[in-house]
């Protein structure tokens, strides 16, 4: 028996997804550039995260490859997210798709305060935090 939501759940999987890039995009590659610019104006010892301060002292491949390493494991685990989306009871969908946004939201959220926070540090040489 077919689902008679399907089609509505597959646009909002689809809508969850682009939020999901969205995110990430600010998470990591707007990230990726702004902490690469910070790091050369203060150096890297003031990056609070240990594993981009390990990276930043890498060579470049290695830093993008962690880069990538973190989109990867970020795209399959939002993919697994999305089944237990798919295959959660109607009845109790619209709450579980309302902790989806939220969480999504505050990714996004996230993504803009690293990056203020990245900008801080080029433009006047300090956190903001």
């Amino acid at each position: 028996m077919r689902d008679p939501g399907g089609a509505a759940i597959a646009r909002r999987v689809e809508e969850y997804w682009g939020w999901a890039a969205a995110a990430l995009f600010l998470l990591v590659t707007v990230d990726l550039l702004t902490t690469m610019y910070a790091a050369a104006v203060v150096g890297t010892e003031a990056e609070a995260n240990p594993l981009t301060r390990w990276a930043l002292g890498e060579p470049l491949p290695v830093l993008v490859g962690v880069n990538l390493g973190a989109v990867v494991l970020a795209a399959v685990v939002f993919r697994g997210l999305m089944e237990t989306y798919r295959m959660t009871p109607a009845r109790v969908r619209p709450y579980y798709g309302l902790l989806i946004e939220t969480w999504l939201g505050l990714l996004v959220a996230a993504g803009l305060a690293v990056f203020a926070n990245n900008l801080s540090v080029i433009v006047l040489g300090e956190s903001l935090l």
